[in-house]
């Protein structure tokens, strides 16, 4: 009986501390020359660099610490246009979040439930993600891609 009751408290510390382990990784920084790798996924619609055009996405240089919908160059959904008014501003943590799934994050965000996004890219691997995100904050200014995320 004691046996038992030792091996239930040891697979609950387990459990406690491989919890503290897994929030610690959603705190890990992505690595922008992996995400490089994987952005090139992203370049159909998205471009970067001194030389980038808007394309069928907007331009992403310069896009951590702006109003998401906010940039005058290019046509977006309304539903982004809203989400920027009502105070959404990109961060690397907001980026890795919306590209999971672009209208889930708007329908979450907006609290509207018809929320849609122009964007149907999807990245489900989190590392990926975060990869790409910490990659397109190489094309902000430094100040606002360390800021701290809300």
């Amino acid at each position: 009986m004691q046996l038992r009751n030792i091996t239930r408290a040891l697979f609950g510390l387990l459990l406690i501390l491989s919890a503290g382990f897994a929030f610690a990784d959603d705190d890990k920084p992505g690595d922008a020359e992996k995400g490089a790798a994987v952005f090139k996924k992203c370049k159909a619609c998205h471009k970067v660099g001194e030389d980038a055009k808007n394309g069928a996405g907007p331009v992403l240089n310069g896009v951590i610490g702006r109003q998401a919908g906010s940039d005058p160059t290019f046509e977006y959904g309304s539903d982004l246009i809203e989400a920027g008014s009502a105070g959404l501003v990109w961060t690397e943590s907001k980026i890795a979040e919306f590209i999971e799934n672009p209208k889930e994050f708007l329908r979450e965000t907006l609290n509207k439930p018809r929320a849609r996004s122009s964007m149907t890219l999807k990245f489900s691997n989190k590392e990926d993600r975060r990869n790409v995100a910490a990659y397109i904050a190489t094309f902000s200014d430094s100040a606002a891609a360390t800021t701290p995320e809300n």
